[in-house]
């Protein structure tokens, strides 16, 4: 069984995406760039860049350095997203705040219509939290500096997804040097399971509906359960929607305050799509 097996003799990948925007639906992937590892070894690498459906916008360029001529002749999504998943197989992915890529990465699985892994997942960050109490803060870039992990190029998909696997390692020793993946696992503290980053197949309707009126760019009514108008019908227009093991939510323009809002899904209610 997998989750028996020692971390020493699992196959890794450690993986990160750079993105137009911070929210999945509403944005989408630009650069992927994965390392494949084993007991210390790198095994291979994988880095591409992808051509969005719309151009990106200037501040998120600002952050990753990736312009939009960078991409204008990159393949799409689905072109790349077969080549990740046959380079992945069935190795366990980790990524430094896993939550987002994963994010991500599931949507466009469903929308591919490609099979989501049922192998484990793990999370550098929440790792580091539990490992590396000793750092100011668990930024991949502050821990890559006080680890000495090497140069980076920050907010570039392969540099970031070396980073993991550098410090995913000193992780997995701090476990012990003979822990098993399920010790590992453990350590977390949370659940980190790609089935639970589903939008499309989640059986939740609440989320159907949110994705919905996402791709569709349509405005909301909904009641929540919470803020200082809890119980009143508003209107949102959803920019994304985020599940998360704290809570999934959708972030939003909150027509009521005209401001960018979140709106944790489990406490929303009588969703409606403004289809006027």
């Amino acid at each position: 069984m997998l989750l028996a097996t020692p971390w020493k003799d699992v196959t890794f990948v450690a993986f990160d995406t750079e993105t137009s925007g911070a929210y999945p639906v509403g944005f989408e992937i630009v650069e992927m760039g994965a390392v494949k590892w084993r007991g210390g070894r790198v095994l291979d690498r994988f880095q591409a860049l992808i051509k969005p459906s719309v151009p990106m916008g200037e501040e998120v360029i600002k952050i990753h350095g990736i312009t939009n001529e960078m991409v204008a002749d990159a393949p799409p999504m689905n072109e790349v997203l077969p080549r990740f998943m046959e380079f992945l197989g069935d190795a366990v992915l980790i990524a430094h705040h896993a939550p987002f890529d994963l994010g991500f990465l599931v949507y466009e699985l469903e929308r591919a219509g490609l099979k989501v892994p049922a192998t484990p997942a793990l999370c550098s960050s929440l790792l580091a939290r539990r490992l590396i109490p000793e750092s100011e803060n668990h930024r991949l870039q502050t821990l890559v500096k006080m680890l000495n992990l090497g140069e980076n190029n920050a907010h570039r998909a392969l540099d970031d997804a070396e980073s993991c696997q550098r410090l995913s390692e000193i992780c997995f020793a701090r476990v012990g040097a003979d822990a098993s993946l399920a010790e590992v696992v453990n350590k977390m503290g949370k659940r980190i399971a790609w089935a639970d980053y589903m939008l499309l197949h989640s059986g939740q309707e609440k989320l159907k509906i949110l994705v919905e009126a996402v791709r569709l760019k349509k405005d909301v009514d909904f009641v929540y359960q919470g803020g200082s108008n809890k119980g009143l019908t508003r209107r949102m227009t959803p920019l994304g929607v985020v599940r998360n093991p704290d809570g999934d939510f959708v972030q939003a323009i909150c027509h009521l305050d005209r401001a960018s809002k979140r709106f944790y899904i489990g406490r929303m209610a009588d969703l409606q799509i403004v289809h006027s």
